[in-house]
């Protein structure tokens, strides 16, 4: 089974790795020359870390997050997580809490996932851009094609996947530099929100929704802080950055033909809560072995599972967008969210919201257990022999990559053509 990858961020390589372990032969492709070092999502939620533990990489996140949760300490003030910047999701205060997310920023994933990848002898082409597909070409090289080419994708846009939604209600802008001048305390504000502190300066600004390319510039920053907090600043020392809006957009179908959508190809919304890098991963590992079989039938089962659960996020998301917007009717909506939030079974709410772990896929079939559905935690286990170990010792190959092979027995898996 030969398929090939678009993208090699967090999702496509991910998602190729699990081909690779379930049987199949997948070869990546990257536009880029190299890996990403921009500071874009800033970690993965308890599903993705469990899922990548269940691979064996729970010691090479574990070597990230005790950072990872300080910067984030540094940047909002709190160690809680948030629903629209309210810090009041606790994790003692969860149903699970010891199912917990793991704070890594996106490059260092990516290189995590880029070793785990080439471990497994997944070939990955940078430099190499999908100009043009045709389903129906004769000659056709691959079986399947999977767009993992993040928010503006190519691959969706080329194979004509419908892609509806809501324009944006703010832009963000998220840069590492100095900030100096007569500046208001850090938080919400009037016409927007704005963050500082040592070598980072935010902006969540209303008024410009107007599309920007290119590395954030000091004056484009200087001006987003005028319109935000109403001051002038200085900015200086500029260097890697973020800018997005919280566009909520979703294909109809993660599934067109013979070519697939995951991660932000399938679906862009805002990351309030940091929920994006999350869903993208489990995308991933839910179409990775079922694309090994080639069965069509569980092929459909894809779009069937993670669409509602992508719908769910964007659901939210434009809640958070409603509740960042400024203007004391917001003002007042906040404060009722924010005095519900003491209430343990409403951050209990809101923590599985975010995390993912109220998730329950519907079955074919009745199960009367709680886990019927959901996606099943790193298990204590209890051998005959009465000695113990975990679910995730024995994940490390994948489940079903016995299976996929006998199935996939009869398919020819060459090695890819060089240029």
């Amino acid at each position: 089974m030969n398929v090939i990858v678009v993208g090699a961020g967090p999702v496509g390589l991910l998602l190729a790795a699990e081909l690779k372990l379930a049987g199949a032969n997948p070869l990546v492709l990257e536009k880029r020359t190299e890996p990403t070092t921009e500071p874009r999502a800033r970690g993965i939620g308890p599903l993705a870390t469990e899922a990548l533990v269940r691979r064996g990489l729970g010691a090479e996140l574990a070597k990230y997050d005790e950072k990872g949760r300080a910067d984030k300490l540094r940047d909002h003030g709190s160690a809680n997580g948030h629903f629209a910047s309210i810090f009041k999701i606790a994790q003692d205060a969860q149903e699970e809490p010891d199912r917990r997310a793991t704070l890594i920023w996106q490059p260092d994933l990516e290189k995590i996932l880029l070793d785990h990848a080439r471990s497994l002898d997944v070939e990955i082409r940078y430099g190499t851009e999908l100009t043009a597909l045709d389903q129906d070409f004769g000659g056709f090289e691959a079986d399947f094609l999977v767009g993992c080419d993040g928010g503006r994708s190519t691959v969706r846009k080329l194979a004509g996947f419908d892609f509806p939604g809501t324009p944006p209600l703010m832009t963000v802008r998220r840069v590492n530099a100095q900030v100096s001048g007569d500046l208001p305390a850090p938080g919400r504000l009037d016409r927007g929100m704005f963050y500082y502190g040592p070598g980072l300066v935010a902006t969540f600004d209303f008024e410009d929704l107007e599309r920007h390319d290119g590395p954030i510039t000091a004056a484009e920053m200087e001006a987003s802080i005028k319109r935000v907090a109403g001051v002038d600043a200085t900015v200086t020392g500029v260097g890697d950055g973020i800018r997005f809006t919280d566009q909520a957009r979703q294909v109809t179908n993660y599934r067109n033909g013979r070519v697939f959508l995951a991660g932000d190809a399938a679906h862009v919304h805002s990351p309030s809560g940091g929920q994006g890098l999350n869903l993208g991963l489990m995308d991933a590992v839910n179409l990775g072995w079922k694309l090994a079989t080639g069965d069509d039938a569980l092929l459909e089962t894809y779009n069937a599972e993670r669409h509602p659960v992508g719908a769910a996020v964007l659901h939210n998301t434009r809640a958070q967008s409603a509740l960042l917007r400024p203007g004391p009717h917001t003002d007042a909506l906040r404060e009722v969210i924010s005095d519900l939030m003491d209430i343990p079974e409403v951050v209990r709410y809101f923590g599985l919201m975010i995390s993912g772990l109220d998730i329950r896929h519907e079955l074919p079939y009745e199960v009367d257990h709680p886990l019927a559905g959901a996606y099943c935690p790193d298990l204590h286990l209890t051998y005959a022999d009465d000695s113990c170990g975990r679910l995730s010792d024995l994940t490390r190959k994948g489940v079903s990559s016995g299976w996929v092979r006998r199935r996939s027995s009869r398919l020819a898996a060459p090695t890819w053509p060089r240029r």
